[in-house]
């Protein structure tokens, strides 16, 4: 599953998509909104956003996730932040917030926890034993 991480923080967005690569998640990445959106528009595949909410350009990562909510409506968002926190309102339908820093293995629970809310593109496979 493919997840695009948005941070204008070199090391920041390093760090993370190093993280969600060694959790075994394909990672893009961008670093800002607008490279955000370029890279939606191109790509079909990605299922969740990682984005900082403070971020270099002319839209920050709030606006970036009402926008992909808008379009993308089946995109799982995650916003994280060090100065800001957002309330519930805040945040598009679904959205999730992590306080930065955050702990990998929580950012890593709620994506898992997130993506396994997408069903399944087949028929389910129910096998039964024989009698």
């Amino acid at each position: 599953m493919l997840i695009l991480v948005v941070e204008d923080e070199a090391l920041i967005r390093m760090g993370a998509v190093q993280m969600l690569e060694e959790a075994g998640f394909a990672v893009i990445e961008a670093w800002n909104a607008h490279d955000a959106m370029e890279v939606l528009e191109k790509r079909t595949d990605v299922r969740a956003v990682f984005t900082d909410v403070n971020m270099h350009g002319t839209w920050d990562g709030m606006r970036l996730a009402r926008m992909i909510r808008d379009r993308w409506p089946p995109i799982h968002l995650i916003v994280t932040s060090g100065i800001v926190s957002p309330g519930t309102d805040d945040l598009p339908s679904g959205g999730r917030f992590i306080r930065k820093p955050y702990d990998p293995a929580h950012v890593i629970a709620i994506l898992r926890e997130l993506l396994s809310e997408i069903p399944p593109a087949g028929p389910a496979n129910h096998s039964e034993k024989a009698a």
